[in-house]
Formats: C-alpha cells, sequence, structure tokens
C-alpha cells in the first residue's frame, strides 16, 4: 500500500495503480474532468500509464455550468 492525496485528502491505495484505476475506484466520472498530478496536468490519454507513486498528490477538477 501506498500513500497518497487526492484534492487534499490523504488516502491508501494499492502500489503499481494507476490514474484511470483509481478514479474507477473513487467511481469518478471520467467526462467533464480534468486531472493534475503533482501539479501537472494529465490528459485522458494517458490516464492509464501514469502509475501513482507514495506522497504523489492528484487533483480532480469537476466541469461545471453556470453563468
Amino acid at each position: 500500500m501506498i500513500s497518497i492525496l487526492v484534492n487534499e485528502k490523504p488516502i491508501r491505495i494499492q502500489k503499481n495503480t494507476n490514474v484511470l484505476q483509481l478514479l474507477e475506484k473513487l467511481r469518478t466520472p471520467q467526462n467533464g474532468i480534468a486531472v493534475a498530478l503533482n501539479n501537472t496536468i494529465i490528459t485522458k490519454d494517458f490516464w492509464k500509464y501514469e502509475i501513482l507513486d507514495d506522497n504523489d498528490s492528484l487533483l480532480i477538477i469537476q466541469a461545471t455550468q453556470g453563468g
């Protein structure tokens, strides 16, 4: 197990978990979001390739509509 931050909240996940697997585990909708790993935006095409490491910080931003 490793420890990471997701939107500044600590969680523990299995080692070798990628961003896509984490989003699925958290039941996060995959459309209409942006993901930053350690302050770097990760495009949706690369979520399955980005393996999370101990102490990583992931920011998930949900797009909203409004006026």
